[in-house]
């Protein structure tokens, strides 16, 4: 057997465990990726550079700076207030949650919203007595649809538009418009779904509207230094492009002045990091690192664009399906990766206009990533958050839900960039 079959086997293997969910998704991926090294896959060194320490720094830094926030009652607070303009009703509060995740997910990153958003989410569906579920779910769908419309809103669109050279707001004017149609029709069809889930509790909403918000915050100075660092990591994000410092700098640096700030014993703190999520992404990383290493993402990629025999429009949808195909199944970050220079060889081997193409990719990688809890950093994110709070979204209970909504999300893709580019 060849490297490159052992590398798809194992691989294949650890994802139908964690599927099954017979073990837990992080020993499982741990394990897989171990394998890889043993079995001489790829070596230590390989695996240690697949490993994403972007993404792992900026979760590190993100869950520090909520773990201390939280004890200042804000999330309390703000989830108090958000079911006060509800009226304690479960509709418009899904409503109110899904749209302000999507906007934080533009204006932040996908990643960062999810994190600031799940704890006021677990408060909310407490004090409404409802079920958390369709909230997460809503959560993950909207945090990668708002992250579509931004050149920050998810990693992807970061590496898209380096590598592009895309700005802001380009990404702006070419995407945003679909992702708030999406955003719209995704809204629609998950109230139909849940419906018989939003039933409002006559005493629930009684109690909710007799709370004061602001009795909830239990730390006022503490509340105005987490609300500053919060807000120089979202200036940090912002202004991106011109210091040139990554999501994970920003993010720890965030955490590390807080820290500073409040004179806390950081052991505390660390305690709150989401350990398991974060070892669970590492698995993954090495499990994507080898088969990147052994070609078979590049295979599977350049096979995509074999089918469309130099056509512009076959080119579009393609790339459009098969980055969606591909990012339900591993992590979109790597896999866009790898994509990137292929979509270059394109433009120095064909006349194709790349622009589509790069809008193409941006939305597949984007939206196909919500079809799955590993298609996206926000869905592991959000499942691992739930299991602490002891909620199970459930991996195939989640794909009932999510592919029928990214399917449709596509299509709306799939006619936006044909009408626009095509």
């Amino acid at each position: 057997m060849t490297y490159f079959h052992l590398a798809i086997g194992l691989f294949i293997v650890t994802y139908v465990f964690i599927i099954s969910e017979k073990v837990h998704r992080t020993i499982t991926a741990i394990c897989g990726a171990v394998l890889m090294i043993v079995l001489g896959v790829i070596n230590q060194h390989q695996a240690i550079e697949g490993i994403d320490f972007n993404t792992l720094g900026l979760l590190i830094g993100m869950m520090v700076v909520v773990g201390i926030a939280r004890q200042s009652g804000f999330f309390q607070s703000a989830a108090l207030y958000v079911a006060q303009v509800g009226k304690g009703k479960p509709i418009p509060i899904f409503l109110l949650l899904s749209i302000t995740i999507a906007l934080f997910s533009a204006i932040l990153d996908n990643v960062t919203a999810v994190l600031l958003m799940v704890p006021v989410t677990f408060v909310l569906t407490n004090h409404l007595k409802v079920s958390p579920y369709p909230f997460l779910v809503g959560t993950i769908l909207f945090a990668n649809i708002g992250g579509a419309a931004t050149l920050i809103g998810d990693p992807p669109n970061i590496l898209i538009g380096s590598a592009a050279n895309l700005s802001f707001n380009d990404f702006l004017v070419h995407l945003a418009p679909v992702s708030l149609i999406i955003m719209v029709v995704t809204l629609g069809l998950l109230y139909f779904w849940f419906r018989k889930e939003f039933v409002a509790n006559p005493a629930a909403q009684k109690k909710i509207m007799a709370f004061q918000p602001k009795e909830a915050i239990t730390d006022w100075p503490l509340l105005y230094k987490s609300l500053g660092v919060i807000s120089l990591i979202v200036v940090g994000f912002f202004t991106h492009g011109i210091t040139h410092l990554e999501g994970a700098t920003i993010a720890m640096g965030g955490a590390a002045l807080l820290l500073l700030m409040t004179a806390i014993d950081p052991e505390d703190h660390l305690k709150e990091i989401e350990w398991t999520t974060i070892f669970f992404f590492m698995g993954l990383f090495v499990l994507v690192a080898a088969l990147e290493h052994v070609g078979a993402i590049r295979i599977l990629a350049e096979q995509l664009l074999v089918l469309t025999k130099g056509s512009q429009t076959s080119t579009v949808i393609v790339t459009l399906w098969g980055a969606a195909l591909l990012s339900a199944v591993v992590d979109n970050i790597p896999f866009v990766a790898t994509m990137i220079p292929l979509i270059e060889d394109i433009g120095t081997l064909t006349n194709l206009d790349l622009q589509p193409l790069w809008w193409a990719l941006a939305l597949g990688a984007d939206i196909g990533g919500n079809a799955t809890l590993v298609g996206a950093s926000a869905n592991v994110v959000v499942n691992g958050m739930a299991e602490k709070e002891n909620v199970h979204i459930g991996f195939l209970r989640y794909m009932k839900v999510a592919i029928p909504m990214t399917l449709v999300a596509l299509s709306i893709s799939t006619l936006y960039l044909f009408l626009r580019y095509l």
